[in-house]
């Protein structure tokens, strides 16, 4: 395996707790369109995470036309999608707060300086700038090292497509097997895995030992090389990478 020298971190529950207060909003939009269309289903924030975790909102618009058997012309989409993302922003400068744990690891590495540090996001780029900004990270990444698949991309699209990272390295200057991915979702994992890049599965922002065991199961099939219940076990795991 090449020298680790670069490391590409997920935003949502990954770096920051922002998926619930996101959802939130997804879910008011979602229930709007669907009533539009006729549709009785209705759907709160947790509903939709359960199934959408690591997609941005036009992935959630998409999977939800296929589900419900409706369409939307590509214009409705672009406004339901800038709709969403001016409420989660909203949102996530009043309430967005860290993932546990991960001040300290991020510290840790800006100091050493041993790798260079990147976010690399399904969600709007607005959106990941709003969250890192509000929760103090932004002094960690260069502001032309966070890359949204919504946004950084000459077509839109979303995790699971590799399509982000591809593009994060190209940009930063790196091969996939130079870095390390760490993603929460297995839509994320998958984008990773599907990159080429050695990927580690964190379960921490999971509430309860049972959800993070299942999910921990999730992310090992999608790929992870090792799973990371608490930010407290980032160097160990990054070690035991560099190792394999």
């Amino acid at each position: 395996m090449p020298k680790i020298t670069q490391l590409l971190f997920d935003c949502d529950n990954t770096l920051v707790l922002s998926e619930e207060l996101a959802f939130e909003a997804c879910a008011e939009l979602s229930n709007e369109m669907l009533e539009k269309h006729s549709v009785s289903d209705r759907y709160t924030g947790p509903d939709l995470m359960t199934t959408f975790v690591g997609q941005n909102f036009r992935g959630v618009v998409v999977g939800l036309q296929k589900k419900h058997g409706f369409s939307l012309s590509d214009s409705e989409v672009d406004t339901y999608v800038s709709r969403e993302l001016g409420k989660v922003i909203e949102t996530l400068e009043a309430k967005a707060e860290p993932c546990v744990g991960v001040m300290p690891v991020l510290e840790q590495l800006d100091k050493t300086k041993k790798y260079g540090m990147a976010v690399v996001s399904s969600s709007a780029l607005s959106r990941v700038q709003a969250s890192v900004k509000k929760v103090g990270q932004e002094k960690f990444f260069p502001p032309d090292h966070i890359f949204s698949a919504a946004t950084s991309l000459p077509v839109p699209t979303t995790k699971p497509d590799p399509a982000i990272y591809l593009h994060a390295c190209k940009i930063i200057g790196k091969e996939p097997g130079e870095c390390v991915a760490v993603e929460d979702s297995k839509s994320g994992t998958l984008s990773a895995v599907r990159a080429g890049i050695p990927t580690v599965g964190y379960v921490g922002s999971y509430g309860g030992a049972i959800k993070q065991k299942e999910m921990a199961e999730v992310l090992k099939e999608a790929g992870v090389k090792v799973i990371m219940d608490d930010w407290s076990q980032f160097m160990d795991c990054l070690a035991k990478i560099e190792a394999m």
